[in-house]
């Protein structure tokens, strides 16, 4: 039998390294193979606190000359320039080195957003894998839109579009509303550099012959997505998550490992949630990366207030004060005082283990992917309140397709408001039929990772595939 060793390239983001982490221990653990983790210096510092290394996991970071991260107002064309060229050069010297050692590597698995990964492979005659860390679904919209649907979509999305416009695709058992798209196809969307990224990495595998796609996600909870296009072998591998909320095949493994910000280091929370009663509280989170401006914050406090629940709010530093700054006394939530009789604000948490707790009645998230897979393994449903990427179409799939929780509706301005909240909140914790949907798909995630499971058997076969 081959003994494998992979090279794991990550993006620098913690949405990109926490299921990259979980796929290297799954790795090691399903074959014994040993594998290398590379990422940036900067995300490397801040690995591994409470990440319990296997056996057969190195790390080797590199510098990709940001190595305090990268901060709002950094040039992006220059910081993905210099990621390409010094994340090329780094991959190059371990993969040769390795060899003229006699250990030589026999594949390199590569997180989106860095198609140059695949570049080096090619030129280093191994075998590739792209891990797509966001659902099937979205990597098929990604797929459509460049290839036929571009000027559909965009024709269709301008500010002036009539939002009742409404696209299917070819083997997606979707209708989508521009609502619904992944927010950097639209012809509003601001961020211009992201678009072009995907763009690049179409490219590159649509000059690969079956080129293989390993999705975090399972067979039973995107059955036709996986399936809907010839071309790419997509294989559900998911859900990426430690062993010990999932199929506790290692209790140990308790952590993703990759927390790019620092968690509250109390266990204040976890005993406060303890004394609450079954079902009884709403989880709020909106990942590591959105910012709500001061009039969402305001409308989420006022909406929090008016359901009377007790609630566990994570507000990050970052999003108190914005990148970098001091928090000023106009930024600070007017009613502070008033909610904390209510509930607790913390600036972070471990969200595996406050999800997994009795007493969680209702995840409030942003719908990034590896939030909604946490809800859906942790049988709690949700309150969809996406901002961009992905998180639409993820919000889509949660109201409509896994039938697990309901979607908020901005007012014109694009605010949530408080009354708003307060009805999804409503609607949420007052639905059997949602929790017991929830239920449904926490089972089916634990039997796909189980041994013999559709994520078990699809791992094994594409090992056997490299052998």
């Amino acid at each position: 039998m081959t003994q494998h060793r992979f090279l794991v390239v990550t993006y620098p983001a913690q949405g990109h390294i926490n299921p990259s982490l979980q796929l290297a221990k799954r790795l090691i653990h399903t074959t014994g193979a040993d594998v290398t983790f590379v990422t940036a210096l900067s995300a490397h510092r801040r690995i591994g606190n409470n990440l319990n290394i296997p056996r057969g996991l190195t790390f080797a970071p590199f510098s990709d000359g940001y190595d305090d991260g990268y901060k709002a107002g950094d040039d992006a064309q220059h910081f993905q320039s210099e990621l390409t060229r010094r994340g090329k050069q780094a991959i190059t010297d371990l993969v040769v080195s390795s060899t003229s050692e006699g250990h030589p590597y026999t594949c390199i698995v590569y997180t989106l957003l860095l198609p140059w990964a695949a570049d080096v492979a090619s030129e280093l005659h191994l075998p590739t894998a792209l891990v797509w860390i966001q659902p099937a679904t979205v990597f098929d919209i990604y797929y459509y839109y460049f290839n036929g649907y571009k000027d559909l979509i965009r024709n269709n999305t301008t500010a002036n579009s009539d939002p009742s416009y409404a696209i299917e695709f070819p083997g997606l058992p979707l209708v989508l509303k521009s609502r619904d798209l992944p927010s950097f196809m639209m012809a509003t969307n601001p961020y211009n550099f992201a678009l072009p990224m995907f763009e690049e990495q179409f490219d590159k595998l649509g000059k690969e012959s079956k080129p293989i796609i390993l999705v975090n996600t399972f067979d039973a909870l995107e059955p036709e997505a996986l399936k809907a296009i010839d071309k790419y072998n997509l294989i559900g591998i998911g859900p990426l998550m430690p062993s010990a909320f999932l199929d506790g095949k290692d209790p140990s493994d308790k952590s993703f490992g990759g927390d790019l910000f620092q968690k509250s280091k109390d266990s204040a929370y976890m005993e406060w949630l303890n004394s609450k009663p079954k079902e009884s509280v709403v989880y709020i989170s909106f990942g590591s990366i959105c910012l709500l401006s001061k009039i969402q914050m305001e409308e989420i406090a006022k909406g929090l207030l008016d359901s009377g629940r007790p609630f566990l709010w994570v507000i990050t530093e970052k999003q108190k004060n914005g990148e970098g700054k001091e928090e000023k006394e106009e930024d600070k939530l007017s009613c502070r005082e008033e909610l904390e009789e209510l509930g607790m604000i913390i600036p972070w948490c471990s969200q595996l283990q406050v999800l997994s707790n009795p007493s969680l009645g209702c995840f409030v998230t942003h719908c990034g992917w590896n939030s909604s897979l946490e809800s859906l393994v942790s049988g709690v449903p949700a309150v969809a309140f996406p901002q961009w990427t992905d998180q639409c179409t993820n919000a889509k799939l949660i109201e409509d397709t896994w039938k697990t929780g309901v979607r908020v509706a901005p007012n014109e301005e694009g605010v949530v408001e408080g009354e708003e909240l307060k009805r999804c909140l409503d609607l949420v914790m007052g639905s059997e039929e949602m929790r017991r949907n929830a239920k449904k798909w926490q089972d089916l995630a634990r039997e796909a990772v189980s041994e013999g499971g559709s994520s078990d058997k699809n791992l094994k076969a594409f090992l056997d595939e490299l052998a």
